[in-house]
């Protein structure tokens, strides 16, 4: 058995599976026909539709974790919650999306049974003497290639590395509610309140991201690519130079300190495309880069380039789109 822990989100026809959760119960098929997934239940989701998804991706079952310290989100909470139907269930490998969330989860999980932890895992195949595993390293710009022996295998799963893809005539994972027992001290880490800074497409999920670099000068020059990602409804991200001469929030850098997108297209303005900010676009399927400079390492790896000011492009694609 194989176990997987998912993580959800409110889509247009309900609460559903995030697509990294999506990814990962996929590669777990993949590994072993007997899945089934495990989330948490803070009283905000609806786990019947939630189950109704998973089995999309394959899970036979979906195990809801209820508790009063559950309502809000906290890594020692929810891990030890994750840990207690572990032990239930017996399974021989627990996956996670490689999210924040899955990450930081698992990784409690793995201190409380003193086991490893292999994250960012693309490709899992078991033998005789174990686990082979390859998984991502220095924010893609390798693959590692390693083995791995363990009485249970906890592995996350790098996002984007590995398509979603449904089951053949699915059928909804049967729910099987747990109220899990939970000490009080776990509690101690939890968010106790959240701030809403921005509304709309999540830049993780966006089909159109336009991204802004140095090239942009400066907080106001980044007014013309948020009107191009609303027209195209998409997201605003930058590198990290936005981020640290302060003209975006942390929250719309791309890269390997920031977020890793897969657009179906990434529209790249004035962004050099240093390694580091590639290893969070390199899953975009297409690339648009928009650069004065014909040499950029971006423009070398678009599919599309326009050698030019985007200070006078990105107004031009503005008013096209507007004209149609």
């Amino acid at each position: 058995m194989i176990v997987v822990f998912v993580e959800t989100t409110a889509g247009d026809d309900g609460d559903v599976l995030a697509g990294p959760s999506r990814q990962a119960l996929t590669l777990a098929r993949s590994l072993d026909d007997d899945v089934v997934a495990v989330a948490v239940d803070d009283g905000e989701v609806d786990l019947d539709e939630v189950a109704e998804d998973a089995g999309r991706y394959g899970a036979v079952q979906l195990h809801g974790a209820w508790h009063d310290l559950l309502d809000r989100y906290g890594p020692e909470s929810w891990a030890a919650a994750l840990d207690g139907l572990v032990e239930e269930l017996a399974p021989g490998v627990v996956l996670a999306a490689g999210t924040e969330r899955g990450g930081e989860v698992l990784a409690h999980v793995a201190a409380r049974r003193d086991l490893p932890l292999v994250a960012n895992v693309t490709h899992a195949e078991a033998d005789d003497a174990g686990w082979r595993l390859q998984r991502v390293r220095w924010g893609g710009s390798l693959f590692e290639h390693t083995r791995l022996e363990a009485e249970r295998v906890l592995l996350t799963v790098q996002p984007h590395a590995v398509d979603a893809v449904e089951v053949v005539d699915p059928a909804a994972a049967e729910l099987v509610e747990h109220d899990v027992e939970l000490d009080d001290v776990v509690a101690r880490t939890r968010v106790v309140e959240e701030v809403v800074t921005s509304t709309g497409v999540s830049l993780a999920t966006a089909p159109v991201v336009v991204g802004g670099g140095r090239g942009v000068g400066s907080a106001e020059g980044f007014a013309d690519l948020e009107r191009l990602a609303g027209l195209l409804g998409g997201a605003v991200g930058c590198s990290r130079v936005a981020t640290n001469n302060g003209w975006r929030p942390h929250r719309d850098q791309v890269g390997q300190t920031g977020t890793a997108i897969a657009p179906t297209i990434y529209i790249a303005c004035g962004i050099s495309g240093a390694i580091q900010h590639w290893a969070g676009a390199k899953s975009a399927k297409h690339v648009l880069a928009i650069n004065t400079d014909a040499e950029a390492n971006m423009v070398a790896r678009a599919d599309w380039a326009v050698v030019g000011d985007l200070h006078q492009v990105v107004p031009a694609l503005v008013a096209a789109i507007e004209a149609r």
